[in-house]
């Protein structure tokens, strides 16, 4: 898929896509995923194996991840250099966000 169709197709991104592709800068199992993202979100955001396993499924058929089994035969996926472009548009885009929110804060007092 081009790139183009992934950044209309995934951005804005969902939570759960955001997190999933941030605990991949290294790479996990499914239950490792799971696990980083309730300890970078303090507890917040608990990802269940039915949300999980179905954002994975959509990312490895848009090529945003790729899948291997490691010596253990657990399943391990793996951001693409795809993933990683559409991660850097999102950032930009969420730091747009923030620098505007910040700007505007005192208004909402």
């Amino acid at each position: 898929m081009k790139i183009e169709k992934i950044l209309k197709t995934y951005i804005p991104m969902t939570e759960t896509a955001f997190y999933i592709l941030l605990s991949l800068t290294i790479p996990r199992h499914g239950y490792g995923i799971i696990k980083h993202v309730e300890e970078l979100t303090k507890g917040r955001l608990v990802l269940g194996s039915g949300t999980i396993y179905g954002t994975l499924t959509k990312m490895q058929r848009d090529e945003i991840i790729t899948v291997y089994a490691d010596e253990k035969r657990k399943t391990i996926y793996e951001i693409t250099d795809v993933g990683k472009e559409l991660m850097r548009h999102e950032v930009n885009r969420l730091k747009e966000l923030h620098a505007s929110a910040l700007m505007y804060e005192g208004e909402f007092k």
